[in-house]
């Protein structure tokens, strides 16, 4: 597949030099501009470049820890199905997480409830540490 670095560099010059970043929550589902990402690191889509994440850990009001979503039910060691978020599918892909600057958070779509969070964030820590 043909990876369009050079439309993403662009935007993310833009994103970097608006200087905003938004507020942010635990447990927040935010649309992220991951943009174009090298081999099999999650892309974003569109014309922004994003995709839903889940903030899991907030370290201070400009990064946190955040895990990339599918948009399709998929189950294995690696994918933890959330339910139904915004009317679609969501799925915490656990290999996918990063530390990501709130520069890169485009709209809030949802907050998860405190059950499910704590399920994810259990099984995202046993995938990485265990």
């Amino acid at each position: 597949m043909e990876k369009n670095f050079d439309r993403w560099n662009e935007k993310k010059k833009k994103i970097h030099a608006a200087g905003t970043a938004e507020f942010y929550h635990e447990r927040e589902v935010w649309w992220c501009a991951l943009g174009v990402n090298v081999g099999d690191e999650q892309d974003g889509t569109g014309k922004n470049f994003d995709r839903p994440v889940l903030v899991v850990k907030g370290f201070n009001r400009r990064v946190f820890l955040g895990v990339a979503l599918t948009g399709k039910k998929k189950e294995g060691k690696y994918y933890f199905y959330l339910g139904q978020i915004d009317g679609h599918d969501s799925t915490v892909v656990l290999s996918q997480v990063r530390l990501i600057d709130t520069k890169r958070l485009v709209r809030k779509v949802a907050t998860i409830n405190e059950n499910m969070f704590r399920k994810a964030t259990e099984v995202l820590r046993t995938v990485l540490f265990n």
